[in-house]
């Protein structure tokens, strides 16, 4: 099956029954602010590598976490209970992007996409969590909000557990919020562990259908988001 190439004339996604049996959707167009939110209101996200033309992925199924499902290990449990890392959100938005580039291997979070979701960032649409311990950035993770979903993008870590607490208290506090679903786009162990599990693609679309309908709330997470994680 052909890849479909997408017009700079018109944000307009295929649908996704055209997708690669892989997931990849569509290929080229930009990582303009429009078009990266309409990609992420219909399940579609660029993946790609630097200096490849952009590539839009739809992956069926689909791995997501429900933040009701959300699982906190027994070794995880002194970290919050002794309060060992500190967070903030929407401090160092570039900053984190940076670091989660800079600790993987052939990362595909290019300049294209730093300044991509940057822009995002200042619209008050993508978000940032910072870990720190002993006021050292240790780890964070970066993503977008529409409506009550999150759609995950990266996560690193400088020390031991640190994106894991730093996972686990943004899935907390989402779901005081009333976020619906955590979207992790691709299995991983890491997650599993965490309560994250895999649903079709059809139905995933089903949640963000239903998603259209709840505001965005726009800006920064910093006053709504910030408090003292809670203890086990």
């Amino acid at each position: 099956m052909p890849i479909y190439w997408l017009s700079e004339d018109s944000l307009a996604f295929p649908d996704h029954s055209l997708s690669e049996p892989n997931g990849v959707m569509a290929i080229g167009g930009d990582l303009s602010p429009e078009r990266l939110l309409m990609a992420y209101q219909l399940g579609i996200f660029p993946w790609y590598h630097p200096g490849e033309n952009i590539l839009w992925w739809s992956p069926d199924p689909r791995f997501v976490l429900f933040p009701d499902d959300l699982k906190v290990q027994r070794s995880m449990r002194p970290y919050f209970n002794q309060s060992k890392f500190q967070v903030t959100f929407d401090q160092h938005f570039e900053t984190v992007m940076r670091q989660c580039a800079d600790r993987r291997e052939g990362t595909w979070i290019s300049e294209e996409m730093v300044d991509g979701y940057v822009r995002l960032h200042e619209l008050g649409y993508a978000h940032s969590l910072e870990v720190w311990e002993d006021e050292h950035l240790v780890g964070g993770l970066y993503g977008i909000a529409l409506g009550k979903c999150f759609f995950g993008e990266s996560m690193f870590a400088k020390v031991d557990n640190a994106s894991k607490f730093g996972f686990i208290t943004l899935v907390r506090r989402l779901g005081q919020l009333g976020y619906v679903l955590i979207d992790c786009q691709q299995q991983t162990r890491h997650l599993s562990r965490m309560g994250a599990r895999a649903i079709s693609r059809e139905k995933f679309l089903e949640y963000l259908s239903e998603n259209t309908e709840k505001p965005t709330h726009r800006g920064r997470w910093t006053n709504i988001l910030e408090e003292e994680p809670p203890t086990e």
